[in-house]
């Protein structure tokens, strides 16, 4: 994540020489914008960034005008972890130690948790839950397709921030006592369905739905061949319906990771390249991108559309010469 432009506080506007008359002039000729109460910043720099780099700066902004020690959780806490989380359009999210439902004031939505076992780490200056407990607790709250990317990411050691890998008997083993019964079978499926194959959070999202929608599973990062060699990485697999998947997130043309010395246009064109080479291997390339899976049901109907089957049900899973 880029460098967050600084924030101004209402409180300190006389050590910039600032009125409330001018702070309100300057918001009004968009010259600063207004995170929440008594928090600002500049007007160009916020629109430059990404929402869910604007949503970065509102936890910050929180965490400059609460006034009892906060600890930061889920979608929040997620966001100080650089852990991928599916929407936009967040509230912040806080814990409470007070078992009365949890609740949600001044722009931040409290959900209670014990205080007993509980690990909190100090993280670019918040309070924040553990990555363990974030994306368990993402896992207990959030939809099945929309947890598997936090899951997904921290199976992978997150070389950026210098954070190694977790493993899925740390996941399973930081479950403990900390949740019912319930949520502890929905945590259970996402571990058991995570991967750390899986490239991206929008490739996270994409397996997640075709599980969701019956789809066969598909192989993932499958390398593809043809008479020049290695035509490259396939996102998704079917090997038996001999089609390939592809996601097209802007990470792929724009990110210096993934462009390895190319320009953006340059990526474009070596993409279609590869794409071609896939298919001159008598395979069948579906591409989707976010506008696709935000869509609901699209991806399913794409995929159906270019032979991916359904998966196996239990009660077909005999021999058929022998018989049940």
């Amino acid at each position: 994540m880029p460098d967050l432009p600084p924030l101004l506080l209402s409180r300190d506007r006389l050590l910039h020489g600032l009125t409330p008359d001018e702070l309100a002039k300057r918001v009004k000729a968009g010259i600063l914008v207004r995170i929440r109460h008594g928090v600002y910043t500049d007007g160009a720099a916020w629109r430059s960034l990404k929402l869910w780099e604007q949503y970065r700066l509102r936890i910050q902004a929180a965490a400059e005008t609460l006034e009892k020690p906060t600890v930061f959780a889920r979608r929040s806490a997620a966001s100080v972890w650089g852990i991928p989380t599916i929407g936009l359009h967040h509230p912040v999210q806080a814990l409470t130690f007070k078992n009365d439902g949890g609740r949600s004031r001044a722009g931040v939505s409290r959900h209670y948790a014990a205080p007993a076992g509980l690990h909190v780490v100090e993280r670019e200056g918040l309070l924040v839950t553990g990555r363990i407990r974030t994306v368990l607790d993402l896992a207990a709250s959030i939809p099945f397709a929309e947890a598997v990317a936090p899951m997904d990411h921290v199976l992978r050691p997150d070389r950026a921030r210098r954070l190694p890998a977790v493993t899925k008997e740390d996941l399973d083993a930081g479950i403990g006592s900390n949740f019912s019964a319930a949520a502890g079978r929905r945590i259970r499926a996402v571990i058991e369905f995570a991967d750390p194959e899986s490239g991206s959070a929008g490739e996270s999202l994409s397996r997640a739905l075709m599980h969701v929608a019956g789809l066969e599973p598909p192989v993932l990062q499958h390398p593809m061949y043809d008479r020049g060699g290695l035509a490259g990485y396939a996102d998704f697999h079917w090997k038996r319906s001999k089609v390939v998947g592809e996601f097209d997130g802007e990470e792929k043309y724009v990110k210096p990771e993934f462009l390895k010395g190319m320009t953006s246009s340059q990526a474009v064109v070596a993409e279609k390249k590869r794409e071609n080479r896939i298919r001159a291997t008598g395979f069948a390339v579906v591409r989707w991108d976010w506008a696709d899976l935000m869509a609901p049901g699209k991806l399913e109907r794409m995929l159906t559309a270019a032979g991916v089957p359904r998966r196996r049900t239990r009660s077909a899973g005999f021999d058929t010469q022998t018989g049940p």
